[in-house]
């Protein structure tokens, strides 16, 4: 009887799972309402800057109330230009989620957004000196829409430098802080809107204090965005409440 040999088995088997490409990371339910509520909050700006833009194009007469936009028509419309790219394309720009899936596109982006941001801060600084005021903006407006010109342009420069530095959560602060400027006015319509029901024509007080309310809205609400994000970081928040913050949905 001879001594029969078994093949030797083969070392694949058919039934050995597939490699998988690994899952992408979903959107949590947060930041999508979040870039929704941000580009809500651009709407009428931006509405009404392409609106501006429009008029200005097609050779408007001039009257009381656009006089020194159809004078001088240049700094209004690189102003709505690069505020419109600014608000828009920030809104994503924020997102921790869209950084970490698209690192390559959100630095490419932010060579833009950054630069359109300085560009509508000292534009709008430019209109605040150079354009005649208009009723009922006086100086104490004025006055308040140069800090924050000023303030919003130096916050996105500290916030590229902390960039080129590496200074991650300093540049997160920053821009966050110069973005919460840069669509003040969104907020702006908000302060506004009861006031002019109200009262229908505003005293030049009132009307900086509503300009003035908005932007301060925004600042808050930017300083709890960053300190919330820094006791994330250093685990002040329970690992519990983080982990509900951090669970996608």
């Amino acid at each position: 009887m001879s001594d029969v040999t078994a093949p030797p088995r083969s070392t694949t088997s058919t039934s050995a799972p597939r490699a998988r490409w690994p899952r992408r990371e979903r959107w949590p339910r947060r930041e999508r309402w979040a870039v929704a509520g941000l580009l809500a909050l651009s709407t009428v700006p931006v509405l009404a800057g392409a609106i501006r833009v429009g008029e200005l194009a097609s050779g408007p007469a001039m009257t009381e109330a656009n006089a020194r936009f159809v004078s001088d028509p240049a700094p209004v419309v690189v102003h709505i230009i690069s505020a419109t790219v600014f608000s828009v394309l920030g809104a994503f720009q924020l997102m921790p989620t869209y950084r970490r899936r698209h690192l390559r596109r959100h630095r490419v982006t932010g060579r833009v957004v950054a630069p359109a941001g300085v560009v509508a801060a000292l534009s709008g600084v430019w209109m605040t000196v150079f354009y005649a005021t208009p009723v009922p903006d006086g100086v104490s407006l004025a006055v308040v829409r140069l800090v924050v010109g000023v303030a919003m342009a130096v916050f996105l420069v500290l916030g590229v430098r902390a960039a080129v530095r590496r200074d991650i959560r300093s540049h997160r602060g920053w821009m966050i802080r110069g973005y919460a400027i840069g669509v003040g006015a969104g907020t702006q319509v908000l302060t506004s809107v009861p006031l002019l029901l109200a009262e229908g024509s505003p005293t030049e007080l009132l009307r900086t204090a509503t300009m003035a309310l908005g932007w301060l809205i925004n600042a808050v609400v930017a300083e709890v965005i960053i300190r919330r994000g820094r006791m994330l970081r250093a685990g002040v928040i329970s690992p519990v409440a983080r982990g509900s913050l951090a669970q996608p949905r």
